[in-house]
């Protein structure tokens, strides 16, 4: 039995990896296109606002961050499941924090990419850039081996959330299992208003672009601020509540190969592990329950809710399409279509214009081609938003048979799409302190002590030693 499900969890992670890839390189490409060239305003006086967006990397440059992120998510899988060092870690985040922040000022990164390849994947005129095709896969794929080595040090979304957490507060178990919908939520909305061509809504609003860049909206620098301030209390708030590529890094570590284990070979139940986690991902023992009338009021419980879950997710996707319309409207055609129905028996507006102005006047001179192009993307919407809305409903039932089922773990082990691999635990674990000689193992309890002994004296630590 135990080897059917190691076999079955083998080849999920296989097709996991291939559904990945299929998405990321089927439209990726060497160069990029741009998907929305500016009017044409020049003829008329305006002069286009510049961009606080920075210019894409030339030539090798690209290649350079690539190189970089492969390194230090190599870097980061060693540290966690080799090093075990919590000290490497910081430094590895410092860095990442450094490069990928401050100097690459949050362009390219991981979750932005996830609408470039959506947006590849629904429009072929549009050819995803070589490094974000590159951002997006290489974090997933280390996910479905070595669980979530991004996040731990690579990311600078969290790493910076990591070192500014000083105080750390433990989130009520309802609240965290609440809350732990939303990037999923998130990561649908992204998706689905990138591949219509509205809007990069996860870029658009990400909060700490512009404390990267030094710049930005003035509400979206006192969102990061506020979030940074939150995160002085609570353990990555952006990541664990709100990340849309942190829902797909992790799927990937549930079924990674390897992860992160507190203890390297006898827990001692102390529950020092459990205290030093600040993202509530550290799971307790949990022992097989015993008793016949508990077990039947499980398993009614696992069948309503099995029962429910396409209730919500129908109910979910017909929610979902009645908000079709208003979704759209973030389309700029659909919102230009819309306005030169309103306006189509007012006089032009003369004198100096604005480009939302200048864009009706021309819309006026191709109204047929304007509404056509719009109905066609409101057909998309109504599409998209009846399947984001099953989404939602999806996302909401596997919460709930999650919730009403049982596992069986007899030690303290920190769960495997949760973990963030910060490395916390092994400075607290008494066992994982004895190994590498920072306690002697007189201070550990009897029971353990015994373990520890009969480990220090086989053969293979005797030659490691």
């Amino acid at each position: 039995m135990r080897r059917h499900i190691e076999t079955v969890v083998v080849r999920a992670r296989v097709w996991l990896f291939a559904l990945v890839l299929f998405l990321g390189l089927g439209a990726a490409a060497l160069f990029a296109e741009q998907r929305f060239p500016p009017p044409d305003f020049e003829s008329s006086g305006h002069k286009l606002p510049a961009t606080t967006v920075p210019s894409a990397r030339a030539g090798f440059l690209e290649y350079v961050d690539v190189a970089v992120l492969a390194l230090a998510l190599g870097l980061s899988a060693w540290l966690i499941l080799k090093k075990r060092s919590r000290k490497w870690v910081i430094g590895l985040s410092v860095f990442s924090v450094a490069y990928f922040g401050f100097y690459r000022e949050g362009c390219i990164c991981a979750i932005g990419s996830v609408q470039n390849v959506a947006l590849g994947f629904f429009d072929k005129s549009y050819a995803v850039p070589l490094t974000a095709s590159a951002f997006f896969l290489l974090p997933l794929a280390f996910a479905l081996f070595f669980g979530r080595a991004f996040c731990a040090g690579v990311c600078p979304h969290g790493a910076l959330q990591d070192l500014v957490l000083l105080k750390p507060l433990k989130v009520p178990a309802w609240l965290e299992q609440g809350l732990s919908v939303l990037p999923f939520i998130y990561l649908g909305a992204g998706v689905l208003f990138a591949a219509t061509g509205s809007a990069f809504i996860i870029c658009q609003y990400d909060p700490f672009v512009p404390i990267f860049r030094l710049n930005g909206r003035a509400l979206m620098v006192a969102i990061g601020a506020a979030l940074l301030l939150l995160g002085v209390f609570v353990g990555r708030p952006y990541c664990r509540f709100l990340c849309p590529y942190g829902a797909l890094l992790k799927l990937g570590g549930m079924v990674s190969k390897w992860r992160p284990r507190v203890t390297p070979d006898y827990c001692t139940q102390c529950r020092l592990c459990e205290a030093s986690c600040p993202f509530g991902a550290m799971r307790l023992p949990e022992a097989p329950v015993a008793d016949a009338q508990v077990l039947r009021r499980d398993r009614r419980r696992l069948a309503l809710m099995l029962g429910l879950l396409p209730v919500l997710v129908v109910g979910g996707g017909w929610l979902g399409s009645k908000f079709s319309g208003a979704a759209s409207m973030v389309h700029p055609k659909v919102s230009l279509a819309e306005r030169f129905v309103r306006e189509k028996d007012k006089p032009s507006k003369t004198g100096v214009l604005s480009p939302d102005d200048l864009a009706l006047e021309r819309a006026r001179q191709a109204p047929v081609e304007l509404l056509t192009d719009a109905a066609a993307i409101r057909r998309q919407f109504d599409t998209g938003s009846l399947v984001f809305g099953g989404w939602v409903g999806l996302v909401a039932g596997i919460k709930l048979v999650s919730l009403s089922l049982r596992r069986k773990r007899v030690d303290y082990e920190p769960d495997r799409g949760d973990c963030v691999g910060c490395a916390r635990c092994f400075e607290f674990c008494p066992n994982e302190l004895v190994r590498r000689g920072v306690m002697p193992p007189e201070a550990l309890p009897a029971s353990a002590q015994a373990a520890v002994s009969d480990r220090l004296s086989s053969p293979a630590e005797v030659l490691r030693r």
